[in-house]
């Protein structure tokens, strides 16, 4: 498999493709990002930042940011377009962990849906679609999420792909501690 940051792979089932962000995607993520119901489901740990973006401006700024990050090699941030309306629907953000805390040498994944979007079919397919590649594209044997107590069905959805909730903590780069992560192995799904 080809390096993420050298060529972004597009990713599908039959109901969603992932392909990398890009700045076309403003309006349709303008939806999401000003979604206050979905705002509170999104993981801004250690990010200073809550991504509640309610302007066209603000938005492009954010994916100008994914897009720079990206050539940065820090992360990346994938757009899921729902086939059926051929809209961006929300992201999903990945990159390869490296820390002194429990959650050393994981691949982290955010996942920001629009909140109409925020149901186990819907998530389970989305990061479906992901699971078996981020192993081998970000270089590690087990990927970390985050999913608040509230969030049932996204716990649901996980739970169904074999991730296990982490008493652990990740320690941001301040020194501040953040909860909520679920786990999944290289072999959770077998």
């Amino acid at each position: 498999m080809k390096d993420v940051y050298e060529q972004c792979p597009i990713l599908e089932d039959k109901g969603y493709l992932l392909r990398l962000v890009e700045i076309e995607d403003a309006k349709d993520l303008l939806k999401v990002y000003s979604d206050e119901k979905a705002v509170s489901y999104f993981n801004s740990d250690n990010c200073n930042d809550n991504f509640y973006y309610q302007t066209l401006d603000r938005i492009q700024e954010a994916i100008q940011f994914w897009i720079w990050s990206y050539q940065c090699k820090a992360f990346v941030r994938w757009s899921i377009i729902d086939k059926s309306t051929n809209e961006a629907i929300g992201t999903i953000e990945l990159f390869h962990r490296d820390s002194k805390d429990y959650f050393n040498a994981c691949a982290l994944l955010r996942l920001d849906l629009r909140s109409d979007y925020e149901n186990d079919n819907c998530i389970e397919s989305i990061v479906s679609i992901l699971l078996s590649n981020t192993y081998d594209l970000f270089h590690c044997n087990w990927i970390a999420t985050k999913a608040a107590p509230f969030a049932k069905e996204r716990i649901q959805a996980l739970e169904l792909m074999g991730f296990h909730p982490s008493e652990e903590k990740v320690i941001g780069h301040d020194g501040t501690e953040y909860g909520d992560y679920w786990v999944c192995t290289r072999d959770c799904r077998n």
